[in-house]
């Protein structure tokens, strides 16, 4: 069992996550939101802050995330010059999280930062090689829409534990999950491969427009670590906080009402995710 230590008795019982904004990171707000209705006490705080903090390291927090956005504009690659600067100015720390036992996600522009870092895949906890990429979709484009994703029940994911299929939108330019037939092989037989893009019945999309949003290699949406403590993912589980969120959410709600039923709970699909890593907090830590 994970044991974190923190001599502050005041804050035991709280799972605390950090939420990374700064240069052009623009999902904070939401995601800090979304850990909040999951339980956790969530703090928004510059990248500079940390890093002018660094000796103090992350100890104050169980979960890190690397948000959505355009860090740094994507100069030079979406996420490279992010991951360049948290690499040099705080990668020690980072590590040091990562070796405590502690959650990181990275969603969007945060998926490409942590796969530039090389904290994904973290193949034989090797946390500073990069062998996954994440470049321009097919199309061209940027993309922004709702897609269905089917999880891999064999993950280690602790984000995903619990979850079948859900729907959550894409809205990236770069999000071709590319890397040698070696890596995307270690990826699968290591069950590595949290998520995947599906089609209508939750099936696999097999590359089809527009299911698959962006040509993905074999319709990876999502990887985790061996561990199953480090997930990135394109899509956004904080932009479906809400049920209205949702494009259908009108349609549903009819659905329930024909049938004499209503909404269950006003949450989005994409909290349980963030509830997942909650709630593995509180199981597994023995103090906090």
């Amino acid at each position: 069992m994970t044991r974190i230590s923190n001599n502050n008795k005041s804050r035991q019982g709280q799972v605390r996550a950090l939420v990374l904004t700064g240069y052009g990171l623009n999902c904070d707000y939401e995601t800090d939101y979304s850990l909040r209705l999951a339980g956790a006490q969530s703090r928004r705080a510059h990248i500079n802050e940390i890093i002018a903090r660094a000796k103090k390291g992350l100890s104050d927090y169980h979960i890190l995330v690397f948000g959505g956005g355009f860090s740094w504009a994507d100069d030079h690659g979406a996420g490279v010059l992010m991951a360049t600067k948290l690499r040099h100015q705080l990668g020690d720390q980072i590590k040091q999280f990562i070796e405590d036992g502690r959650l990181v996600i990275g969603i969007c522009n945060g998926f490409q930062c942590l796969v530039n870092m090389g904290l994904l895949p973290g193949f034989d906890n090797v946390y500073e090689e990069r062998r996954v990429a994440l470049t321009f979709n097919d199309s061209g484009n940027f993309i922004d829409a709702w897609v269905k994703l089917r999880v891999n029940q064999n993950s280690h994911c602790i984000f995903t534990k619990g979850i079948k299929t859900m729907d959550l939108p894409v809205r990236h330019g770069e999000g071709k999950i590319v890397a040698d037939d070696d890596t995307i092989s270690a990826l699968f037989s290591n069950n590595q491969v949290a998520m995947q893009y599906a089609d209508e019945s939750g099936d696999q999309a097999n590359g089809a427009w527009p299911f698959n949003p962006n040509g993905s290699i074999k319709d990876i949406a999502g990887i985790c670590d061996k561990s199953g403590r480090i997930f990135g993912l394109m899509p956004h589980p904080e932009a479906f906080n809400h049920y209205t969120n949702h494009p259908g959410w009108t349609r549903k709600k009819e659905e329930l009402r024909r049938q004499g039923k209503t909404i269950e709970t006003e949450q989005g699909e994409g909290i349980r995710i963030f509830k997942n890593a909650v709630d593995y907090i509180r199981a597994t830590v023995m103090e906090i």
